[in-house]
């Protein structure tokens, strides 16, 4: 299954007050998995960046003046992120200045039954204690020493990692190494594989099948590789 994990920078905290997006950083797991694949972008936000906001992320209004407007990139950050699952953390502020930039440009929202909100997943998963993305990280011994400031990309990146812990998917994929291990160690039996959501689609067709009968009738009643067949078994006189 591939999701999305995605974080955003803005110029603060309400959209409808006039804050405005300034950068999207995206990364693509598959089967809980990071694939390598990422979307990163600036965004000219068309208006200034609050001293509150730059000691947050340090993009500066000098910095952003030079990217790309919203409506310029829209299409490959949908693109990137097509239909598929998106993972935030405290999704309702990311997607609501993301919906609001679509609205901008009469483009539908993003609907929010498309989200996986890490912030609640982390909150019934450890009551009663702080859930900001540095604690979790510190919780799962996941290095966050890079991050001096807040960074969309980087964000996603360690949320990624944090995702994996929360669902408890890296330990089956420990299990799965481990088995796999095992299995070329001992140097006999099937190594562990991982089976399709999906099947693939068959590419012989009815055709094909009919043809083929239609040759091997063309073979008469001795084909070579019968010779290579064990001999039937003897038949057992009546009593």
């Amino acid at each position: 299954m591939r999701e999305i994990v995605l974080d955003t920078e803005t110029t603060g905290l309400d959209p409808l007050r006039g804050d405005r997006l300034v950068e999207i950083g995206c990364i693509e797991i598959f089967n809980r998995m990071p694939t390598g694949q990422t979307y990163h972008v600036y965004i000219n936000p068309e208006r200034d960046m609050p001293a509150e906001a730059f000691a947050v992320h340090g993009l500066s209004t000098e910095f952003l003046a030079s990217k790309p407007l919203f409506h310029e990139v829209v299409d490959d950050f949908l693109a990137f992120i097509a239909d598929t699952p998106l993972v935030i953390h405290n999704a309702s502020f990311d997607i609501s200045f993301i919906n609001a930039e679509l609205d901008r440009i009469k483009k539908p929202a993003i609907p929010k039954d498309r989200l996986v909100d890490t912030l609640l997943l982390a909150r019934r998963k450890h009551p009663g204690v702080s859930n900001r993305l540095d604690d979790l990280c510190s919780r799962y011994s996941i290095d966050n020493s890079r991050r001096t400031k807040h960074g969309a990309l980087l964000d996603a990146e360690l949320l990624a990692e944090v995702y994996i812990d929360l669902i408890g998917a890296r330990q089956s994929q420990l299990i799965l190494a481990s088995e796999t291990s095992d299995a070329r160690a001992g140097g006999y039996g099937d190594t562990p594989r991982r089976q399709r959501e999906i099947p693939l689609t068959p590419r012989v067709s009815d055709a094909d099948r009919e043809a083929h009968r239609a040759f091997v009738a063309t073979l008469g009643d001795k084909p070579i590789w019968n010779e290579y067949l064990p001999p039937a078994p003897a038949a057992v006189p009546a009593a």
